[in-house]
């Protein structure tokens, strides 16, 4: 049986696949190399999915994981991962490679993901050809959960919002200035907190400063990243992650004015990773 693992920093979505179908799913928290050491995956691991995995013969894994893009994190995981499988074929590839698979498939097209960050490359059907680099929430991941989140809090904690939104959104949160200070300067994972604010905007986004938050967010996603892939005009733009879904109507019409023709848009790619990893294949 296949253990197919979509991870973002936030939670990780696993599958056990048996000839193209899934038999069962399990979430966990996210794993993200860069910010856990291998000791904190294995523990994780064990005491998040294995309770639930007992008594399937897992012979292969396809971990597709946030900060999985350089041999010493994806290394890690590994490791993290055969402490449960000793002996099964495991595979760990980034978040952004996982996002190809499913998306294009067998297929030339641009893969993006709009998530707690966010991630674009240029895909030919085989491997990824370019990639213009996320930075993180700091210094880029245009149009992501976390960025969302920073530029609202910004916008209220500056005045940039109506009174009545501000007030709403700090006490629907629980929310002081301080709070919020030590929450993104002196707390772990500042990137899921911020994240974890951004589902206010898709509420109010009939008042036109919350839509231009997203709107102006999203048209940056697309100036600062795939605008630079060639073709980008010609090539099927396809999504994935929360953001990209439930957004859709607002990325959609940020992509029509700067000529992106707007492709798949998919909550999360485990179909697509079922599919691509199916035994047939």
């Amino acid at each position: 049986m296949q253990l197919i693992a979509d991870s973002g920093s936030t939670k990780t979505t696993w599958c056990v696949a048996d000839k193209g179908s899934a038999v069962a799913q399990r979430l966990t928290g996210g794993m993200n190399p860069f910010f856990q050491s291998e000791e904190e995956m294995r523990r994780l691991l064990a005491e998040e999915l294995l309770p639930g995995l007992e008594g399937f013969a897992i012979t292969q894994v396809f971990f597709y994981g946030a900060g999985c893009a350089f041999p010493a994190q994806t290394e890690a995981v590994r490791r993290a991962v055969l402490s449960l499988w000793n002996g099964a074929d495991v595979r760990v590839e980034s978040d952004l490679v996982g996002a190809a698979h499913s998306l294009c498939g067998d297929e030339a097209g641009i893969a993006c993901i709009l998530g707690t960050g966010s991630n674009s490359c240029l895909y030919d059907g085989r491997s990824i050809r370019q990639q213009v680099s996320p930075l993180g929430f700091i210094l880029g991941d245009e149009g992501s959960g976390a960025v969302l989140g920073k530029l609202l809090v910004g916008d209220c904690l500056k005045g940039q919002l109506p009174p009545e939104i501000s007030r709403r959104f700090l006490e629907e949160y629980r929310l002081t200035p301080q709070i919020i200070l030590d929450r993104v300067y002196r707390q772990p994972f500042p990137n899921r907190f911020l994240a974890s604010l951004s589902p206010f905007l898709a509420r109010h986004l009939d008042v036109p400063e919350v839509r231009r938050i997203v709107f102006g967010s999203f048209q940056s996603f697309f100036r600062r990243n795939v605008m630079a892939y060639e073709g980008y005009n010609r090539l099927p733009v396809h999504f994935t992650g929360s953001v990209a879904y439930y957004y859709r109507p607002v990325l959609a019409e940020a992509a029509a004015s700067v000529g992106i023709r707007l492709g798949n848009v998919v909550r999360d790619p485990m179909d697509g990773l079922i599919r691509f990893h199916a035994p047939e294949k």
